[in-house]
């Protein structure tokens, strides 16, 4: 399983920082946090993201994210059809394969599973259609805290089943996979082939409802069921990549070098990869 860090793990940090600390972290792939792209663009070309990339080896597995695609105004979503096109226009020319998105919150509109179904389904298909002549495949990544209109990996893998198109396919976190208490069944039956991105963390041992993207830990640290998640996502036959993604506060404060490292470290051994894998040497 390769491994990736995710920019929100160094919110703080620039484009260029994530991308040097996670080389100097021994990530392979990195996924890139929109706003900082775009920061980036202002006083760079795509030319020099490519040429910082070559550098330094490392491939960009994403950019996330098209924020809440479900349920929007007329305005919004026109707005997030024409970043679908921006992101997926970059994306083709720096070799990333993904653009992430996000459904919308409960208070935009929908009532019924149905109608979150039929919503995000048609949203997907429109915006594969425009990152699709890319050659760019979109991740629709649930969210587990209450009040979002896709909170399981239950309803999620419905969705983008019925979309059923290889370009459209699953995100998993460890972290909304547990808050939104999605079953064990939703993931033993998943197609891994369906399934884009692994994205991992841990949480502070608290009750569901107090818990929230600011409690996250490295991977392994916590009460995630990271471990049994790796284990049946090896049993499906999922060959795909882990991403770190933490959104702590704390650990934004700290130099994004040495976050990455330990983000490396507690990775491989919450999944049992490099020196941690059976047999590995220490």
């Amino acid at each position: 399983m390769r491994l990736a860090i995710n920019g929100a793990t160094t919110m703080t940090a620039d484009l260029e920082t994530d991308i040097r600390s996670a080389a100097a972290a021994g990530f392979e792939m990195v996924e890139l946090r929109s706003n900082k792209l775009y920061d980036y663009l202002e006083g760079h070309s795509v030319e020099d993201l490519n040429n910082l990339l070559k550098e330094t080896g490392v491939e960009v597995l994403s950019i996330n994210t098209l924020e809440h695609i479900t349920w929007r105004s007329d305005e919004d979503y026109a707005a997030i059809k024409a970043e679908c096109e921006k992101l997926s226009a970059i994306s083709a020319e720096i070799g990333c394969p993904y653009v992430l998105s996000v459904p919308g919150a409960l208070r935009q509109g929908p009532k019924t599973d149905e109608e979150t179904i039929a919503e995000s389904v048609r949203v997907l298909n429109e915006l594969a259609d425009i990152a699709e002549p890319h050659g760019i495949k979109l991740g629709f990544e649930f969210l587990g805290e209450a009040g979002n209109s896709v909170t399981t990996l239950d309803l999620g893998s419905k969705i983008v089943d019925l979309v059923g198109r290889e370009s459209v396919g699953n995100v998993i976190d460890t972290y909304h996979f547990y808050a939104g208490s999605s079953s064990w069944e939703a993931l033993e039956n998943l197609d891994p082939k369906k399934l884009f991105i692994f994205h991992i963390n841990g949480a502070e041992d608290l009750p569901k409802d107090e818990l929230n993207d600011s409690k996250r830990l490295y991977p392994g640290e916590g009460v995630l069921p990271i471990a049994k998640m790796k284990e049946t996502l090896d049993k499906i036959g999922y060959e795909g990549p882990a991403s770190v993604e933490i959104f702590r506060p704390e650990y934004w404060e700290l130099d994004p070098f040495i976050v990455a490292k330990e983000a490396k470290e507690a990775a491989e051994k919450a999944l049992g990869l490099g020196k941690y894998a059976a047999g590995g040497s220490w």
